[in-house]
């Protein structure tokens, strides 16, 4: 290694993602919004002996509980972003927070399947008028939740430059000190942050279960069919499932470092850097968080140049955060 190894790295690598601090904010009114519904219906249940309304405040509980590790994930993430402990950053937490609380969400779409189950072999007597009222003060949470965490990144970072876009040089056979920063001024083109999108889908599946439960209740004080209920409820449970299901393999990818966006990110970088008799020998691109990706690249030619001329080529690519290059002669 021809590099200096006295001279420290001066970049740092926050790669959180461009609303991270907005996105917080929201997290914890939606968790206020939540919390304060579930009470009142756990309290008005057990006032008024309805289990509709106990069962929901309950069912409510599960879906705070998700979006508090949403929102202690935002917290932790924002407090140790510059901790030297994590060598690219904390950026994933929200992944992790993600994976996790789809897991919670795979498990209360399971309850909701087995209960409805259990209610179309054994139904059991509902209080309509009580139920609906529920299922409608429900609703209007979870609909005011659901706009409120909604992900509209792409109208709120014109102008806003990747946090963290610093290259740091790595040379073999070039002597360079390591630390030649290109400060890569490029909005991320894929910044889907699993955090929020596991807090938004958790209001969402409360929101469908509501929803599918006015439908059935109507049905059954109209015409009495008891079973459009559970029915609902299986209906809801599949849902749901799928939801978690997307959510998991999208954060666990991100966990495991798989290549993202289908490898276009990757190809774009060869199609950048392979000139002529230059070809990458090899190349790993990963996300470190939304919206930040980083690579390494090993490159062979003819006629090595400097790693600061090959990441200038890379500069326009978004989202590119954190390069490392080693060139070889060929």
């Amino acid at each position: 290694m021809a590099n200096d190894t006295t001279a420290r790295p001066t970049h740092d690598h926050v790669f959180l993602g461009a609303d991270h601090s907005r996105n917080e904010r929201r997290v914890w009114l939606v968790i206020a919004l939540t919390a304060g519904m579930m009470v009142a219906e756990i309290v008005a249940g057990t006032i008024y002996g309805s289990m509709a309304l106990v069962a929901d405040g309950w069912h409510m509980s599960t879906h705070a509980g998700a979006m508090l590790v949403a929102a202690l994930a935002y917290s932790y993430a924002r407090r140790h972003a510059r901790d030297p402990r994590f060598t690219f950053g904390t950026g994933k937490l929200g992944d992790l927070a993600g994976f996790a609380s789809a897991i919670v969400l795979a498990f209360i779409a399971l309850l909701i399947g087995w209960e409805s189950v259990l209610r179309l072999a054994d139904p059991v007597e509902i209080h309509f008028g009580q139920a609906i009222a529920v299922a409608v003060a429900g609703l209007a949470v979870n609909l005011a939740s659901a706009w409120l965490l909604r992900d509209d990144h792409a109208h709120h970072h014109h102008g806003h430059h990747a946090h963290g876009g610093h290259h740091h040089d790595h040379d073999d056979h070039h002597h360079h000190d390591g630390h030649d920063h290109h400060h890569a001024h490029h909005h991320p083109h894929s910044a889907r942050d699993n955090n929020l999108r596991a807090a938004y889908l958790h209001v969402l599946a409360d929101a469908l279960t509501s929803i599918l439960a006015i439908v059935a209740l109507l049905l059954g004080r109209s015409y009495g069919w008891l079973w459009a209920d559970p029915v609902m409820g299986v209906v809801g449970a599949l849902v749901i499932a799928r939801w978690s299901w997307s959510l998991i393999r999208e954060a666990g990818g991100v966990l495991i470092d798989a290549v993202p966006e289908g490898g276009a990110l990757a190809e774009d970088i060869r199609t950048v850097l392979e000139r002529g008799d230059e070809h990458i020998t090899d190349l790993h691109v990963w996300q470190v968080g939304p919206g930040h990706h980083a690579a390494i690249v090993s490159l062979s030619s003819p006629h090595p140049k400097a790693p600061s001329d090959y990441k200038a080529r890379l500069a326009h690519l978004g989202g590119l955060s954190h390069v490392t290059v080693e060139v070889q002669p060929a």
